[in-house]
């Protein structure tokens, strides 16, 4: 008698659930493993790379008239290099010793990476606000990076050694506290759990001066003022073929100056209907009404800056109801030569889901694509609004005291991305409740600080000798 020989399913990854005793004595294990103190010992490597040529293989893969923009915004201070040279801090935490305690990584935990949007219910929250590099990793090497770019900041703002330790080690007590929190909290807790601008401000409105009350006021208001139709009155102009773009080369480029005789409405049509697909149902209804008008290759960020970024406007209703979508190009993570290949075949849903897992409220127009550029390459992208209420500290005015309370604030928001996507109970307990971690990383800030500034100097030389070409920032 025959049989009709049944398919094989593919195997389903079964979740672990070991109890609150197993994962606190992980994270005690973790402990012996990799002493908390250990984290302060960092040395450049004998045979570290040259930082230009990790900086010249990046710019390899950008638009080649962009990338002497992007040199010249890194070069603009220490701290400004800082934001563009996450690929080299990835290669030096490399060789440091691995807790295994991974979450998932922001990979670019810097300062001016943290900041306000608007969430779906429209209320202001605050959280960390780009992905460009996330990446299952060392939940350390997170907070290093963040606690790095506070000392970076606090010496381009002229703090005192003593002032830049106490805002350093508040990133360490802050994210570790915040950890023992969510150890203690339901999961689903832990899940909801968000930071609402209006009780940062309330946090900071005890200490601060008049000026720095004003300055936070006029910011937030800045800030939820940041819509598609603020950016359609700064952004574009009405014309005889109706509103459109307006250029800036190199910064702002209409689509049509780059795509030669091709049919760039039709071609942009296709790829904002190869975007909705990746929506859900009633996101996807959401966008089928409305209709594509124009877009630009539009330059974005340091780091970021020569990747393909493009603006896009479109409109509902009718010209008053215009929506700005941004489509940035999602290359390989920093982190990945380090820490493998991201299971994502496509680097825009990499970054898409890295954000919906960290963040309490993402936007809700998140998306990717694979597109033939104008160039006939294919590419990856990452999609979201343009503004959509979008705001950042005014860290180049903050007092000493205001940034230690930003640094408390930046990370109680990166322990809870990471009791997200980790284990929160294995994590408290590697943490502990002294602050041999909080002083670990402090010292670590202020080392990495110092060769942040060597590398920057590195640049400065390669671009007086003629060996890299910076454009100046307008």
């Amino acid at each position: 008698m025959a049989t009709t020989q049944q398919p094989t399913r593919a195997r389903r990854r079964v979740a672990p659930h070991p109890t609150v005793e197993e994962r606190s004595a992980a994270g005690r294990a973790a402990r012996k493993a990799v002493p908390r103190s250990s984290h302060r010992e960092w040395a450049p490597a004998a045979d570290r790379r040259d930082p230009v040529d990790m900086l010249e293989e990046q710019g390899a893969t950008r638009v080649p008239e962009l990338v002497p923009v992007r040199y010249g915004r890194m070069l603009v201070s220490p701290f400004t290099f800082y934001r563009g040279a996450a690929y080299l801090m990835a290669a030096d935490l490399d060789p440091t010793p691995r807790t295994g305690l991974d979450v998932q990584l922001c990979g670019d935990a810097h300062l001016s990476n943290f900041g306000a949007f608007a969430a779906p219910d429209r209320r202001l929250v605050f959280s960390i606000n780009d992905f460009d590099e996330t990446h299952p990793g060392p939940f350390d090497w997170d907070v290093k990076r963040l606690a790095a770019s506070f000392a970076v900041a606090g010496r381009d703002r002229g703090f005192s050694e003593r002032q830049r330790a106490a805002i350093n080690r508040e990133v360490g007590r802050a994210y570790r506290e915040a950890m023992h929190d969510f150890a203690g909290m339901r999961t689903l807790d832990i899940w909801y759990a968000r930071l609402d601008v209006d009780e940062i401000f309330d946090r900071f409105r005890a200490d601060a001066s008049r000026k720095e009350i004003a300055r936070f006021e006029g910011n937030l208001a800045k800030t939820r003022s940041k819509d598609s139709i603020k950016a359609m009155a700064k952004l574009t102009v009405m014309s005889e073929d109706g509103l459109r773009i307006v250029g800036d080369p190199p910064l702002i480029t209409p689509i049509e100056d780059l795509a030669g005789d091709g049919d760039s409405v039709a071609y942009a049509r296709e790829i904002v209907r190869d975007y909705r697909s990746t929506l859900s149902a009633d996101h996807r209804r959401l966008i089928e009404r409305f209709r594509y008008v124009h877009a630009a290759r539009k330059v974005v960020g340091v780091g970021s800056v020569g990747t393909r970024a493009w603006i896009m406007l479109l409109v509902g209703r009718d010209g008053d109801d215009p929506l700005f979508l941004q489509f940035k190009e999602a290359q390989a993570s920093v982190l990945e030569p380090f820490l493998g290949a991201s299971r994502f075949a496509n680097h825009g849903r990499r970054v898409v889901e890295g954000q919906r897992l960290t963040q309490s409220a993402s936007d809700i127009m998140l998306g990717w694509i694979r597109a033939t550029g104008l160039d006939g390459a294919t590419r990856d992208f990452y999609v979201r609004q343009l503004w959509d209420a979008k705001g950042s500290a005014l860290i180049d005015v903050m007092r000493a005291a205001m940034m230690e309370r930003y640094a408390s604030v930046c990370g109680w928001t990166l322990a809870r991305a990471h009791a997200r996507s980790g284990d929160p109970i294995a994590l408290a307990a590697y943490l502990g409740r002294s602050d041999t971690f909080d002083r670990a990383i402090a010292d670590f800030a202020e080392r990495y600080a110092d060769q942040n500034e060597r590398d920057y100097a590195a640049v400065e030389a390669a671009v007086a000798s003629g060996r890299l070409t910076a454009e100046a920032p307008a």
